[in-house]
């Protein structure tokens, strides 16, 4: 899984290298992706490069070999997509004796969704997402349709939500929110943060739920909605 604008910088090394045997510079992909520093594309050049996506080889500069590439780039699929999950039925040991003429057997469905990474509930940070561990999640909290996924919170800004360090909260994929809604922000195409969601003409107010930490107020276009929090999984 990568953001919108790790797949946008991957698809535009890729097709330098194509054309030029090369791949292009820092200058050259900030200008691209109309980012107002380098020290963005730094960033998604790591996130890319912790992802297995790219190489970057020392002692050489500009010296970046493409491992791998999506598969909405043409690349060969590496892990299930999330909208392929099946339910599986749990049933619990059934009594000796014959239930109740009127009673009513009740199945109890689970789906395993992927744990894409850590998102922040503090200062945003870049999200890591690999979707290599899963978490069993009952089918009833799973509203609406669409894909699903679960992130780790990582930080505090969430507690008066009930939302703590190390909780699994499990997100709805979709780029629409209603004031109110806690959702999972992309932050000007490379930070994710886990906030409540409150618009006002232009702008965008990202409210913790922590009076520890600040409300903060972005332009509409400096934010990308990527999910909605409908559900949340904690261990003792």
């Amino acid at each position: 899984m990568l953001t919108k604008k790790q797949l946008l910088l991957l698809e535009f090394i890729n097709t330098r290298m194509h054309k030029d045997g090369v791949p292009p510079s820092f200058d050259e992909m900030k200008e691209a992706l109309d980012l107002r520093s380098k020290s963005g594309i730094h960033r998604l050049i790591t996130a890319l490069e912790e992802r297995g996506f790219i190489r970057r080889l020392a002692h050489r500069a500009r010296a970046i070999e493409i491992v791998k590439l999506p598969e909405s780039l043409g690349g060969q699929p590496t892990a299930p997509t999330m909208a392929g999950f099946e339910p599986r039925v749990i049933e619990g040991d059934r009594p000796n004796t014959p239930p109740p003429a009127q009673a009513m057997e009740v199945a109890v469905s689970a789906f395993n969704l992927p744990i894409m990474g850590k998102i922040a509930a503090g200062v945003p940070i870049e999200a890591v997402e690999d979707g290599a561990l899963n978490v069993a999640v009952p089918g009833s909290m799973l509203s609406g349709r669409g894909n699903h996924y679960a992130l780790e919170v990582k930080g505090e800004s969430m507690i008066e939500a009930g939302i703590n360090d190390g909780d699994i909260v499990v997100i709805r994929e979709t780029a629409q929110a209603s004031n109110g809604d806690i959702v999972v922000a992309m932050v000007e195409g490379y930070e994710t943060t886990l906030k409540r969601y409150m618009r006002k003409g232009d702008s965008i107010a990202l409210e913790a739920a922590n009076p520890a930490f600040e409300t903060r107020v972005f332009a509409a276009d400096q934010i990308e909605v990527q999910g909605k929090l409908v559900g949340l999984i904690r261990s003792y």
